[in-house]
């Protein structure tokens, strides 16, 4: 079992519980939820970043360190690492909790590559960065 000695930065995109229908037959949460868990997660952050429509185009690096299992608590977090003149690169790591514990373990992390696309579906250039405000 990993150690929970990091912690996650920044705040959760998706939150969100594994359920039994999430199972693969050996009864661990099945890869491929966890993987529509993090693009939905990455799309969240490239559809606010590019301020409208993005499509999924690469998911790459994706890296699954340990397991999750029904009832545990996932988080996603998303960091937005490239920008170009009409993609986004955006690291998801997913992070699980135990419903009965404290500790969070990283169990997933991957790069997703999107498009910004306009009305027709084609791609679009991603306006540039909105100032952040003042705390």
């Amino acid at each position: 079992m990993p150690q929970a000695n990091a912690v996650p930065i920044g705040e959760p995109v998706i939150r969100t519980v594994a359920m039994p229908a999430d199972t693969n037959p050996a009864g661990d949460i099945f890869g491929g939820w966890l993987m529509a868990q993090m693009d939905l997660a990455a799309g969240n952050a490239a559809a606010r970043r590019a301020r409208g429509r993005c499509a999924t185009v690469a998911a790459d690096s994706m890296v699954f360190h340990s397991p999750v299992f029904v009832g545990d608590e996932v988080s996603l977090y998303a960091d937005i690492i490239r920008v170009g003149r009409t993609s986004l690169s955006i690291r998801i790591e997913a992070w699980r909790r135990s419903r009965d514990g404290d500790d969070c373990f990283k169990v997933t992390e991957a790069t997703f590559t999107f498009v910004a696309i306009d009305e027709q579906r084609r791609p679009r250039p991603v306006p540039p960065a909105q100032p952040q405000p003042q705390s």
